[in-house]
């Protein structure tokens, strides 16, 4: 479609200068855009589209980016960077140095905090909001002047998260003016489930009692009687009505003392901006809870939210979804569903656990057999894992799926409420290494580090799908805390050893007598390529590889005879160095006074930026062409 305004807009001033009646077709415009845009470049494509009019409506109200608006979870905020100077730059989203994929004050001013994870944004608001407040001097308070307005925008599932309800209870104890806009799609990824959510169904109020109210309060503003003091006897009032006219169950955000305005229609862009624009003078803490439609305005993402939530590429007219392969490859998620599936079906104490993720780690497939035995949590990760561990206790077996990155989220629950009573719980750690396009926020670059000085905890990761189904029987049995972490994406299953996976012990995938390359993980397939590449054309060198599969406990009588026989060893691992593999062969080496010259290969004291996995591996040297190159020079040393 050709744009009547959209090309014209390139910073908030330029919608702000639009009359009212406009602000529809801008709409329209900006779906659009959004949908055409992403049909060829893939990104989180359901969300953002539910979000346009409150978008558009936030930015014609607010001066933005003196106002901050905090966007939680940010794959919602598509239709923001394209409205704040970013649409020229969008087709370059979330690709190799081009536009992050969420909001980062790194990429622009009117990114006011980060918003890779979720449920962040009201303890982020609340600090940003108090700030502004500070920076007022007296004589500006007695003025009258107020400090500059603070708006969470929180939605997609991240009010079922812990750390929101951290910062809801706060925002209501402590005197400040922040805006929280709860955007209600019942949606995560998948459906979301628990009681907030069917809370939140039974606050839709009787449409009655929302028009007497707002129509009654806006005549009192316009003939100046209405005061704070005022506004707060009228609330204790109409909330005495609603329960006569709507019997709703208690209003918990009234019952902490923010005051509550809605549901309202998230999709009707002039009533918003009324709305806003009313409510952003009120003083005091405050929630506008919207209803909105994921993947409005485009009905193949209506009609199946979780599928295009993130959906690759598309034809925009049909609706049809290009995977761009005639067969579908295996992926390592699916190893796992259909593991659990095969193991849960001898043994009926198996449960599965996730937090908002059923599809995307694929717990669905054991989910559509034994819905009564697999909890989707919501987005908390730490009640997932103290949930899990409370379940094993009674005997039961949590398999509890998180992503890596994620998982940091519930680091002292693994701590505090699993190692430290030994409670056999099997962390499935989906997403570890370089995920790829959603960047730094979403890597899994870190577990092995965190998890590896936690006493009772044991670490493995499997080098091929064997490998996967193999550790996972092993940890249905297992009497201790198990992390098994595994990457995204394609199985690259290689056929060259089928050694049946032992704990604490490693394999030799190769002998050789120059150099021992120690791996762990799926990398140890590139690092396989790598070394026969060598080989190949570097005959005179002797390579020996050792998949470690175990990091903790790590293999000790392999690194005793690694650390006696040779003079040269390269560890590889996808994640951090600092901590991981290469640091845990150091400490044996160090300990046990051998002294081979040791080069650690993986990501350095860093944040790894967005890109294809393929830019990315690149980038830091661990694919197959950089192995080749360090391994050489390890050789030459």
């Amino acid at each position: 479609m050709e744009y009547q305004y959209l090309h014209t807009i390139n910073y908030p001033n330029d919608l702000k200068a639009l009359p009212i009646e406009a602000l529809p077709t801008v709409c329209d415009e900006l779906r659009d855009f959004i949908i055409q845009e992403l049909s060829h470049n893939p990104g989180h494509l359901a969300s953002s589209l539910g979000t346009v009019e409150l978008t558009v409506a936030l930015h014609y109200v607010f001066d933005t980016p003196n106002d901050k608006l905090i966007w939680d979870v940010g794959h919602q905020a598509y239709a923001h960077k394209i409205l704040t100077g970013r649409r020229e730059r969008f087709h370059t989203n979330r690709q190799f140095k081009g536009l992050a994929p969420f909001p980062t004050p790194a990429e622009s001013e009117y990114d006011a905090f980060i918003a890779g994870h979720a449920s962040n944004s009201i303890s982020a608001a609340l600090g940003i909001e108090v700030g502004e407040e500070m920076k007022l001097s007296n004589s500006d308070k007695q003025q009258g002047k107020k400090a500059h307005n603070v708006v969470a925008i929180i939605g997609d599932g991240a009010m079922t998260g812990g750390l929101a309800f951290e910062g809801l209870n706060n925002t209501s104890m402590d005197k400040n003016n922040l805006l929280i806009i709860l955007n209600d799609n019942n949606m995560a990824i998948d459906p979301i489930h628990g009681g907030f959510t069917q809370y939140l169904v039974d606050l839709t109020t009787s449409e009655v009692y929302n028009k007497w109210r707002w129509r009654l309060y806006q005549i009192l503003v316009k003939l100046h009687l209405m005061n704070d003091a005022r506004t707060r006897k009228m609330r204790r009032f109409t909330n005495n009505l609603k329960t006569v006219l709507s019997q709703p169950t208690s209003n918990i955000f009234r019952g902490l003392n923010l005051r509550y305005f809605g549901p309202a229609d998230g999709h009707n862009v002039i009533d918003l901006v009324r709305i806003l624009s009313e409510i952003k003078n009120h003083r005091g803490p405050k929630v506008l809870h919207i209803i909105t439609k994921k993947g409005k305005g485009y009905a193949p993402a209506e009609n199946d939210q979780t599928t295009w939530h993130a959906p690759g590429e598309f034809n925009v007219e049909s609706g049809e979804r290009i995977n761009g392969q005639t067969t579908k490859p295996q992926l390592w998620q699916e190893v796992f569903g259909e593991t659990l599936l095969d193991l849960a079906r001898h043994n009926d104490k198996i449960v599965g656990i996730t937090p908002a993720m059923p599809s995307g780690c694929s717990m669905c497939i054991m989910q559509k057999v034994y819905p009564e035995r697999v909890y989707d949590v919501g987005i908390a990760e730490g009640h997932a894992v103290t949930f899990s561990a409370g379940m094993a206790t009674e005997g039961l077996v949590p398999f509890c799926n998180i992503y890596s990155s994620f998982l940091q989220r519930a680091y002292d629950n693994i701590i505090h409420d699993v190692a430290l009573l030994k409670l056999p719980v099997v962390l499935c750690i989906d997403r570890a290494g370089i995920v790829g396009n959603d960047g730094a926020t979403h890597h899994g670059l870190f577990d092995l580090a965190y998890l590896r000085p936690i006493p009772n905890m044991t670490i493995c990761a499997p080098m091929t799908a064997d490998d996967l189904r193999q550790m996972m029987m092993i940890a249905q049995d297992y009497h201790a805390p198990i992390a098994i972490r595994y990457p995204r994406g394609v199985v690259n299953d290689r056929t060259t050893h089928n050694n049946p996976v032992e704990v604490a012990k490693g394999v030799c995938l190769q002998e050789g007598k120059d150099l021992a390359v120690l791996s762990i993980g799926a990398i140890g397939n590139t690092v396989a390529d790598a070394i026969h590449t060598i080989q190949q054309h570097e005959h005179q060198y002797s390579i020996a590889h050792y998949d470690m599969r175990w990091l903790k406990p790590i293999d000790t009588d392999l690194l005793d005879y690694v650390g006696t026989h040779f003079t040269r060893v390269v560890t590889v691992e996808d994640g951090v160095i600092n901590g991981g593999l290469g640091s845990a062969v150091l400490e044996h080496f160090a300990d046990h006074g051998y002294t081979p010259h040791v080069t650690r290969l993986g990501v350095n004291d860093q944040f790894v930026e967005h890109g294809s996995t393929k830019e990315l591996y690149h980038m830091l040297h661990l694919d197959k062409e950089g192995l080749c190159e360090s391994l050489l020079q390890a050789l030459e040393k």
